[in-house]
């Protein structure tokens, strides 16, 4: 299979996100797929079997560009490395569209998350990624001294609840970007530790 294998499959799920950004997830079909990665649907066909598979490629891509994202920003590879305040910051920033990369990324995630109002699998993915989001908030807010395990879990569940719906806010126009990172910055701030 190989490096040119991988490389494949990373353009195809990166024309899967584009596809879904622009018309969410019904509009993904092999030959729309194929028309953004400017290759044959066959060709899409041979490296993604059926439209689950390709929506299965999506969210593991957007899952991969979030955290690059996050890296970059925070300046390290290894965020373990990195002052947890910060990453908090960062990470719960990132739930914010602040420019047309993140803008399409959430707009992304919230057509998942409006999917999996009604299909069984991508729900048990958003499930598994708020979980796993929940948790390592949950390590962040406990590693600036700010709180109990409990109260630590119960903290993250708010500050994604709250910033999530403010992407919503800021993504339909609602509210502003600017509105929504001072409310986020005082939620921030408001945190002991």
């Amino acid at each position: 299979m190989g490096a040119h294998h991988d490389e494949r499959r990373r353009e195809i799920a990166e024309a899967v996100l584009a596809v879904v950004a622009e018309g969410g997830l019904a509009a993904v079909s092999l030959t729309t797929v194929a028309s953004r990665a400017g290759v044959s649907a066959g060709r899409v066909q041979h490296y993604f079997r059926t439209k689950a598979d390709l929506v299965e490629a999506a969210f593991e891509r957007g899952g991969a560009f979030s955290a690059a994202r996050i890296r970059d920003r925070v300046d390290v590879q290894d965020l373990s490395q990195a002052d947890p305040r910060s990453v908090l910051t960062v990470v719960l920033g990132e739930l914010l569209p602040y420019d047309d990369a993140s803008r399409a990324h959430l707009r992304v995630r919230h057509f998942f998350n409006a999917q999996a109002l009604a299909d069984t699998a991508i729900a048990d993915r958003v499930r598994a990624l708020y979980a796993g989001l929940h948790e390592d908030l949950a390590d962040l807010i406990l590693q600036t001294g700010a709180s109990t395990t409990d109260r630590a879990r119960q903290t993250a569940v708010r500050l994604t609840a709250i910033v999530e719906g403010l992407a919503y806010y800021v993504l339909i126009g609602a509210c502003d970007l600017n509105e929504a990172q001072q409310q986020l910055s005082a939620e921030l701030s408001a945190l002991p530790g």
